[in-house]
């Protein structure tokens, strides 16, 4: 998946999915290259295939170590009683009790027309930072591209979209003061989840960050060349809950919403 590569707040940078283009990191995900030094402290925390970058206050690593193995046991647990769930590519009818993660995942997926591990990334982001919250008043977690929010200033987020002229010379500013907020990304050129698209980059903003990833999803699966920006931005506007869009194919880009596209100066990543 694509990176929200940087973020800076309105006052001091900061960084989202995350790059923060100043200080250099070196990781395996190349999005999370460029790290801006902020009043928050960033590190990664990795258990087994998931892997996130985590902004908080103070570090929290053990705290969120345990969430996501907390989460991914749910996960894991439900997909050994329902092994459908993992493979369908429709939405999941859910009968009976489920863990809230899970519930999570399966309304995204009804609502933007997928299957719900299309939603697994920003389920588990928002799971564990709205866990978080509990411990700082401000957390950013990334996860694969899908990044949960929730900060007492603005923030701006790059993107990154790959090898489009437009990659990391453009952000989007995200308000998260009055409560968390998910901004996903979907890709078709760039990473190894599935897309039917060929999008660089489909960036969504939801309230509910499972929702913005499997959205993420729906959408980039309309688009195949920079003439379908339009009417996958069209679709886009009809799923229930989604508050912004960004697609970028090429050297193409369309925006809707709550998204208000920032100039990003400097290098180009």
């Amino acid at each position: 998946m694509p990176g929200i590569a940087s973020v800076k707040t309105s006052a001091a940078p900061v960084s989202l999915t995350v790059s923060y283009p100043e200080k250099i990191v070196e990781t395996d995900r190349k999005y999370r290259q460029h790290i801006l030094d902020t009043h928050l402290v960033t590190y990664p925390v990795r258990v087994r295939e998931t892997d996130v970058l985590v902004s908080t206050i103070t570090r929290l690593d053990g705290v969120t170590r345990e969430q996501i193995l907390f989460y991914r046991g749910q996960i894991e647990s439900y997909i050994q009683q329902n092994p459908e769930f993992m493979h369908t590519l429709v939405p999941w009818n859910l009968t009976g009790p489920a863990p809230g993660v899970i519930r999570d995942m399966s309304t995204a997926a009804g609502l933007a027309g997928v299957g719900p591990m299309a939603a697994v990334a920003g389920a588990i982001a928002a799971a564990v930072g709205t866990d978080l919250l509990g411990y700082s008043d401000e957390v950013i977690i990334e996860n694969g591209g899908d990044v949960f929010i929730k900060t007492q200033k603005p923030v701006i987020a790059a993107i990154f979209a790959g090898r489009s002229p437009l990659s990391m010379k453009m952000g989007v500013r995200i308000d998260s003061v009055s409560g968390p907020v998910g901004l996903c990304t979907s890709s078709g050129t760039v990473g190894h989840s599935l897309s039917f698209g060929k999008a660089d980059a489909v960036c969504v903003l939801s309230g509910s960050c499972a929702l913005a990833d499997a959205a993420a999803t729906a959408i980039a699966n309309h688009v195949k060349t920079p003439g379908d920006i339009q009417n996958a931005i069209a679709f886009g506007q009809s799923i229930p809950g989604i508050s912004g869009i960004l697609i970028v194919v090429k050297k193409q880009m369309g925006i809707w919403g709550k998204l208000e596209l920032i100039p990003i100066t400097g290098k180009k990543y």
